[in-house]
Formats: C-alpha cells, sequence, structure tokens
C-alpha cells in the first residue's frame, strides 16, 4: 500500500469542518468519496487538524493510502473533477510509510481577519469578522503577546474535544493592520478547542476596554474559561501554514 499525502485547499462555509460525522456534511467525508472514484477502493483520510465547521484553510494536508498505481502528478488533476469548487487538491506526494498528516506536523500557524469598519464589506462574508467599533491594534498585539511561550491554556480552550494535557507552546502570536483588515496570525505546536478564536476574542477584549493587555498572564493562569474573552465566528479563522520534515507542501 502507498501511502500519499496531499496538499488542498478549502473554503469552510458549507461544511461541518473537517472531521467526518454521522449526520453533516464535512470536508474530509466530501474528499474521501471523490477520492475513492479515483483509486476504485474506499479512502480513509487522515487531516493535519479538526477545523471547526465555518473555518477555512489556505494550506491543509491529509493523507491515505491506497494500493492504486495512479501517478502522483495525476490524482489532483483527477480529484478534483469530482470534487466542488471550494475544495480543491494542489499537490500529491508519496511518503514514508510512517508519515501522518496530524502525528508528523512539527507546528501549524492560523490567520483570524477582522474586518474593522463602521461599513460592512459584502466580499468579506463569512471571510473575516465584521466588527464595527474601531479597534486599537497595538493594544491587541500587547495582549497577544503575552500568549508567546509555554503555558497552560486552559482558560482559552472551548469544552469538546479530551486532550491528555492544555500545555502548548505559542512560537508567535502576530496582529498587524492593512486598512481596516486586521490580521492575527497565531503559530504553535497544537492548538487546543477553539484556543486560537478564544485568543483573539481575548486580544479584541483588551482593545475594547474590557480588561488591561496585561491581565492576559493573569488570565492564564487562573484557568478559568470565563475570566477571557469570547470565542469569535469561525468564518473569520484560516489554517494558514504548516510545517513538516517531509517535502509535502
Amino acid at each position: 500500500m502507498r501511502n500519499i499525502a496531499l496538499r488542498l485547499m478549502y473554503v469552510g462555509t458549507a461544511y461541518h469542518g473537517w472531521q467526518v460525522q454521522k449526520n453533516a456534511e464535512t470536508v474530509a467525508e466530501t474528499l474521501e468519496k471523490s477520492l475513492a472514484s479515483v483509486v476504485g477502493h474506499p479512502v480513509k483520510c487522515t487531516g493535519a487538524g479538526r477545523t471547526d465547521a465555518g473555518v477555512h484553510a489556505e494550506v491543509y494536508v491529509a493523507n491515505f493510502r491506497t494500493s492504486s498505481r495512479i501517478p502522483c502528478d495525476r490524482i489532483p488533476l483527477a480529484v478534483n473533477t469530482r470534487l466542488p469548487d471550494d475544495i480543491v487538491v494542489v499537490k500529491a506526494t508519496e511518503v514514508p510509510d510512517e508519515f501522518n498528516a496530524i502525528g508528523s506536523c512539527l507546528k501549524k500557524e492560523y490567520t483570524y481577519r477582522i474586518y474593522n469598519s463602521r461599513i460592512r464589506n459584502a466580499f468579506y462574508v463569512n471571510r473575516a469578522w465584521f466588527y464595527p467599533k474601531r479597534l486599537d491594534e497595538t493594544i491587541m498585539q500587547r495582549a497577544a503577546s503575552h500568549f508567546v511561550g509555554t503555558h497552560d491554556f486552559a482558560a482559552v480552550r472551548s469544552v469538546g474535544t479530551e486532550t491528555r494535557t492544555t500545555v502548548r507552546t505559542v512560537h508567535y502570536f502576530d496582529i498587524s493592520r492593512s486598512g481596516d483588515l486586521i490580521e492575527c496570525k497565531v503559530c504553535a505546536d497544537g492548538f487546543l478547542y477553539n484556543m486560537v478564536r478564544a485568543m483573539v476574542g481575548t486580544c479584541v477584549y483588551a482593545a475594547d476596554g474590557k480588561f488591561s493587555p496585561d491581565a492576559v498572564p493573569a488570565i492564564l493562569e487562573g484557568k478559568n474559561r470565563t475570566d477571557a474573552g469570547p470565542t469569535v465566528p469561525a468564518g473569520g479563522l484560516y489554517m494558514t501554514r504548516l510545517w513538516y520534515n517531509e517535502d509535502v507542501l
């Protein structure tokens, strides 16, 4: 059996996240059905992470095993003709048997986009969070900087999937503005359920004067979800970068 890694991208608006679910359409299920029709047998994909309903991926990696001998350079074209327009396979690479899209991932970057203007923009519907009150990105950055490092992130985790530990290492959390668009880029060795969206919500609360940006260390120390900011809407979140030792990107 060959182990094939796929690089893909998708707009998550129409899907209930990546993970296959019984009663909801997901990215993984849609991809698996299309792959199965190409390789001629049932397919099970392992994804780089569980993106939630409505979350997008500019870069995503999944792997599957197949007995098919179809060349890797033909897989994207063959699968894309069977996929809806909002999911695109960009590249296929044969990888070592031990490669696993989630287990082999060294770190991940998510980007959260906020459309910060008094008037909403129709082209950012379900693509960025419309926030009409002016936000000071410098205050947001002060709050964001406190998240960098190895911490217990229980205070910015929604109850959802079980995990052995809530300790993670955040490598950077950079906030920038270009016109009315604020981008919040965060990279870590792994993320808890809704962690990025709660971190962004905490930075927004700091900029909105709900608490000082320098309150973040105490919020993390307290491990109480209600002390942090809200979980911001899913439509502004994108997986934007992944790191692997293998050349799958």
